[in-house]
Formats: C-alpha cells, sequence, structure tokens
C-alpha cells in the first residue's frame, strides 16, 4: 500500500502494519488469529455465564475471577478490530482520535488486570490465613468498591497520555509497528522532547504494576509461612491447591510482560518479528490462556462447565427423539 505524504493527511493519520513483508500471507495468518479470538471471547464468555448462572459460585474468589474475565474480554476487543482489519481488508489508515481511543483502552484494562490479580491475591490471602473472617472481610459492597477502584485508578492513570501525545508534532514517519496504538511507540515518533511522558510512562508502571506485584509477593509470602505451619501434610496441598489457578494467572500477565520490556530495551538486534510476536504473546496469551487454565484447575468451574455440556447434550438427544 502507498502512504501518501500530504500533509493534512499526516496529521490526521497514523498507518498500522502487520506481517511486514508477509503481506501476501496475511490472509493465511488471520486464521490462527481468528482462532484464538473466537477463544478467547468464548472461553471469558463461558467463565462468565457459568459464574452468574450458578448461584453455588457467588462467592468472592468467582467475583474476582468475573472481574479477570471481563478485562480480558475488553482487551481482547480493544485490538481485534484493528487486528483483523489488517489482515482481511489491509485496513492500515487509523485516525489519530481513534488511535488515541484505543490506545487508552489496551492501557487501561492492562493495568485493571494487574489491579484483579492484587485483589485475587488478596482473597487468597484472606481465605488461608484468616479464613474464619472470609466471609465478614471480603463483603460483596467490598468487593464492588476494589473492583471500582481498580478501574478508576487504571482510568485516572492513563487518562493523561492521549492528551500528553496530543500536543507533539509528529514530523516523522506515521507508520507504527504494529496492528494497534501504543504509547511508547507513538511517542517516539514525536519530533520535539518527550522526556515528560518517558517519566510519566514509569511512574505510571511503578505505581500500579510495581506495587501490585510487590503486594502480590507479599501476600503469598505470607500465605506460604502459614501453610507451612499447618500440622497436616494433606491440608497443606489442599491450600496451595486453592492458588495454583491464581499464580498461574499472575505468571501469565508478568512473564510476557517482562519479557516484552527486555526486548524493547535489549533486543534492538533482534528481528523484527520477534519484537511482533512478544507483543502479540503480551495482549493475546493472558486471555486466551486463563479460562483454560481455571477451566482445569478450578474443580467448581470445571465441573458447572461439564454440567452444562452435559444439558445441552442431553437436549439435542431430547429433540432428535
Amino acid at each position: 500500500m502507498t502512504i501518501s505524504h500530504n500533509s493534512s493527511l499526516q496529521k490526521a493519520t497514523f498507518f498500522l502494519t502487520g506481517f511486514q513483508g508477509l503481506e501476501d500471507l496475511h490472509g493465511w495468518i488471520s486464521i490462527p488469529f481468528c482462532s484464538i479470538y473466537l477463544t478467547v471471547i468464548l472461553g471469558n464468555l463461558t467463565i462468565l455465564h457459568v459464574i452468574r448462572t450458578d448461584a453455588t459460585l457467588h462467592e468472592p474468589m468467582y467475583y474476582f475471577l468475573a472481574m479477570l474475565a471481563l478485562t480480558d474480554l475488553g482487551l481482547c476487543l480493544s485490538t481485534l478490530p484493528t487486528v483483523l482489519g489488517i489482515f482481511w481488508f489491509d485496513a492500515r489508515e487509523i485516525g489519530i482520535p481513534a488511535c488515541f481511543t484505543q490506545l487508552f483502552f489496551i492501557h487501561t484494562l492492562s493495568l485493571v488486570e494487574s489491579s484483579v490479580l492484587l485483589s485475587m491475591s488478596i482473597d487468597r490471602y484472606v481465605a488461608i490465613c484468616n479464613p474464619l473472617r472470609y466471609a465478614t472481610v471480603l463483603t460483596p459492597a467490598r468487593i464492588i468498591k476494589m473492583g471500582l477502584g481498580s478501574m478508576f485508578r487504571s482510568a485516572l492513570l492513563i487518562l493523561p497520555l492521549p492528551f500528553l501525545l496530543k500536543r507533539f508534532q509528529y514530523c516523522r514517519s506515521h507508520v507504527l509497528a504494529h496492528a494497534y496504538c501504543l504509547h511508547l511507540e507513538i511517542m517516539k515518533l514525536a519530533c520535539s522532547s518527550i522526556i515528560v511522558n518517558h517519566v510519566y510512562g514509569l511512574f505510571v508502571v511503578a505505581c500500579t504494576v510495581g506495587v501490585d506485584s510487590l503486594l502480590i509477593f507479599l501476600s503469598y509470602a505470607l500465605i506460604l509461612r502459614t501453610v507451612l505451619s499447618i500440622a497436616s501434610r494433606q491440608e497443606r496441598l489442599r491450600a496451595l491447591n486453592t492458588c495454583v489457578s491464581h499464580i498461574c494467572a499472575v505468571l501469565l500477565f508478568y512473564i510476557p510482560m517482562i519479557g516484552l520490556s527486555l526486548v524493547h530495551r535489549f533486543g534492538e538486534h533482534l528481528p523484527r518479528i520477534v519484537h511482533l510476536l512478544m507483543s502479540y504473546v503480551y495482549l493475546l496469551v493472558p486471555p486466551l490462556m486463563n479460562p483454560i487454565v481455571y477451566s482445569i484447575k478450578t474443580k467448581q468451574i470445571r465441573q458447572r462447565i461439564a454440567k452444562k455440556f452435559e444439558f445441552v447434550k442431553s437436549l439435542r438427544c431430547f429433540h432428535q427423539d
């Protein structure tokens, strides 16, 4: 696709990029991406449906899981239009307002996910270290406040980013390296100093993901201390087993994030496709794997999903008869 360098167009649009050099294969590349997006949507909607319709799952642990599923669903839907638009229609052009809106939702939902993972670690801490106070500490009202607090904290911290980017003149190429808009990438296209954006970006990461990860580590250190003090080996394993799904979710979120940061800072010599794949892993793997992990490792969720499938199967057999 030929990019016009008309100044008025340059002020109004950015150009997204798929897999550069593989444009002829975009139709085939779209197949695994479509499968991933479809699995993410169906998986997270299934988790939400099971929790909503089964009264026995109306407990703090599952409310937090529902928040995680909603966040993953939102993160998936925020990138889906532009990613599939490039693969299917070569729709590379995106207006600056639309780009900044997408950027806002991607970064906000990423921070919300970090906050939800922290809330889930608090849930596990209270359940294991203070089980008698579990119902009084994690009341429905407090859970709602925690969810709204996570959302407002993330949104308020990310809200300045589009305005910080809006003040720049973009005299360099308007071609972005990904199929979606990210703050770090857009600010590098600016002509003037980006030190304010750098400092503010580091501040946001430090006071959200940095603090959250530290508190998650602390909560698990306290959980481990409590578990090791339990006399029965069977009870120790049972207590730890309730944390496995959450630990997997934490690793699925933080490992790709750390990997992407390392690639951005120290991997300039690496092929461009490595950067692309790491960014897709960071955005798509947690929403894809979280429902699978919780469906496999959480007995109650697994049983309810199996029961739903059995019910659907019995209905089909009834109609056939």
